[in-house]
């Protein structure tokens, strides 16, 4: 280290410590130098150094063959979609005079959506609407102790009942 490092140095310490205490940080830093400077680090073998360039060149091949790979799978992902996507427009739509027509379908009859009253409309739900409130009148009367008997095992039952009607509402 030269005189004008030095000196800035030592003016950089003495602003967080005193000048005496200064001098000897430069000194303890100027003798670390010249350990260093006199001990060098040992430097690798010409194995050692081969063996590192050898796994690095391996290892830049395969992500080349990766990154290639990949970009492989995107165009065919792509080309996937675009074949897919001209099947299903050429499918919905029909060729009739160059004129392309579309079709349209239902899942619930007209008449039914045009109604008031769908679950009457219905029979199928008619006929479940009609379970389900059978059961509850049902269950009504036994918890009120209209029936003799053996009221709680055929309040469990028609529970029972009234739950794979319900699941059959949804299904």
């Amino acid at each position: 280290m030269n005189g004008p490092e030095k000196e800035y140095l030592k003016e950089l310490f003495e602003r967080f410590v005193g000048t005496e205490q200064a001098d000897e940080a430069v000194e303890d830093i100027l003798r670390g130098e010249q350990i260093l400077r006199d001990n060098p680090a040992p430097e690798p073998g010409k194995e050692l150094i081969d063996s590192i360039k050898s796994q690095v060149t391996w290892s830049l091949l395969r992500r080349r063959e990766h990154i290639r790979r990949m970009r492989y799978e995107a165009v065919a992902a792509v080309a996937a979609a675009v074949i897919l996507l001209v099947t299903i427009w050429t499918g919905l739509f029909e060729r009739d005079g160059g004129k392309s027509k579309r079709m349209y379908a239902s899942m619930v009859p007209r008449a039914i959506w045009d109604s008031d009253d769908i679950a009457s409309d219905d029979p199928h739900i008619a006929s479940l609407t009609a379970e389900v409130e059978q059961i509850e009148n049902e269950l009504l009367t036994l918890q009120e102790g209209e029936t003799g008997g053996n009221g709680e095992r055929a309040v469990s039952e028609l529970e029972m009942e009234l739950a794979v009607i319900n699941s059959d509402l949804l299904l």
